[in-house]
């Protein structure tokens, strides 16, 4: 193919994946930036608040192994059309939900649908864009996360407070099925198409192809990393809204729309900054990505900790450093997943990819939710027991959730710690490849 109709085809795919990543983060991401409206309807407290996350989050991480692998072997542009179809229709069927059990049991199939993004479209992004331009790729397509989060947020403020949660679930359903027939027309590149042909190794299948994956020391390390902090990620969007509002008073449109500045819209900077650095410290030292994503980290825990100190009322010096901790956050995506790339061989990158997102969310994100959930109700009940009360208050949830906050920069700094000593091991797992 002539490089002027190959870049094309790059862009275009690019475009369209990073659309659906953005769609698939904002149906994710939309139950969480309702959740106050949720569990009034329903009168749940946090834990089964939490629970929703969880199951969904469950359900991905088992689903994509499977799709994963699936990922490897068959056509990717089609596994991505098919999943994000499904997924925005089982969107809307969350809408329509008349009881906690059938909107548990939609999440599941919302988690069905989006465990094919991630596998097939890193995989495709891998094949499209080589190494040297590969993390700004990658970040380019991870700016969906950020954009998701923050138009769930705003959509939440907008649509949910005027029209209600319903309401907003059953309008995500038509952009889903517009992008599944662009996915279509995305070409489907050589699998190591971007990768030198010294570097393609013959494909493995099943098991042998998971133990391959396993026995990479990095990827041990990177998959430690993510389930720290996916347990962060998850358990910050899921519960700073309802924190907002309990604590510092907000209307869910205002909680709403500080929480996709401060957990959305920053995130553009996290990405496009982090792997424009990453691209140009990994051409200086091989370790350059992981040990940028570490030190990222470290500074993100003290502003988030710092942010949870401000007083009642205090929204905007909350927002400014949740703000910048949440861009720090941010960079460990373009760098984390290139770095993924860099240690796995092409066609294992769909398989590398699935492991990674099921423990990460297996043991990560879907603990971040529930133990955030558990460890408000605690408190609140410790509150309320402090004041001698016998009915639970708003007051006492409010008091309950803003302790349990607190685990979120705690967890951070182990996340940093994974990432140092991933750093250490990924010249040699390199070098194994013949990566320089």
């Amino acid at each position: 193919m002539e490089p002027s109709k190959a870049a094309s085809g790059a862009r275009y795919a690019l475009a369209v994946l990073f659309a659906i990543n953005l769609l698939n983060f904002f149906d994710r991401q939309l139950p969480g930036s309702l959740a106050e409206q949720i569990r009034r309807e329903f009168h749940l407290n946090d834990t089964a608040l939490g629970g929703l996350a969880t199951v969904f989050t469950l359900v991905y991480a088992v689903a994509g192994i499977g799709f994963g692998r699936a990922t490897d072997r068959r056509r990717r542009t089609r596994l991505v059309a098919l999943g994000t179809a499904a997924w925005s229709v089982l969107t809307a069927a969350s809408g329509l939900a008349q009881t906690y059990v059938q909107l548990f049991v939609t999440r599941m199939g919302v988690g069905i649908g989006e465990a094919t993004c991630a596998p097939a479209a890193q995989s495709l992004v891998g094949d499209f864009f080589p190494p040297q331009r590969r993390a700004r790729a990658m970040g380019t397509f991870m700016l969906g996360l950020p954009a998701g989060v923050c138009l769930a947020y705003l959509t939440a403020g907008a649509v949910g407070a005027a029209l209600g949660w319903r309401s907003a679930l059953l309008l995500a359903c038509l952009p889903g099925l517009a992008l599944a027939l662009l996915a279509l027309r995305i070409r489907e590149p050589e699998r190591g198409a971007s990768e030198p042909p010294a570097k393609r190794m013959p494909a493995e299948q099943g098991l042998s192809a998971c133990l391959t994956v396993l026995r990479i020391p990095t990827m041990w390390w990177i998959v430690l990393s993510g389930v720290f902090h996916n347990f962060n990620m998850y358990a910050i969007n899921t519960f700073q809204t309802p924190f907002l509002q309990r604590f510092h008073a907000m209307s869910l449109r205002e909680a709403s729309n500080v929480s996709a500045l401060s957990l959305g819209a920053v995130g553009a900077i996290g990405l496009l900054g982090g792997g424009w650095l990453a691209d140009r410290w990994s051409t200086r030292r091989r370790d350059g990505r992981l040990l940028l994503a570490a030190c990222c980290m470290i500074l993100a825990a003290p502003c988030i900790f710092f942010a949870l100190q401000q007083p009642k009322g205090a929204a905007i010096s909350f927002t400014l450093l949740m703000a910048l901790g949440s861009t720090n956050m941010f960079v460990y995506y373009s760098t984390v997943y290139a770095a993924i790339q860099d240690v796995i061989e092409p066609r294992l990158r769909g398989t590398a990819v699935a492991i990674y997102f099921c423990a990460m969310y297996v043991l990560g994100a879907s603990f971040g939710t529930t133990v955030t959930g558990l460890l408000s109700d605690h408190f609140a009940h410790r509150a309320m027991a402090a004041a001698g009360a016998g009915t639970m208050t708003e007051a006492f949830r409010a008091a309950g959730l803003h302790s349990a906050m607190y685990i979120v920069p705690m967890v951070a700094l182990l996340a940093a710690g994974a990432l140092f000593a991933a750093s250490r091991t990924v010249a040699k797992d390199m070098a194994r490849l013949g990566r320089t």
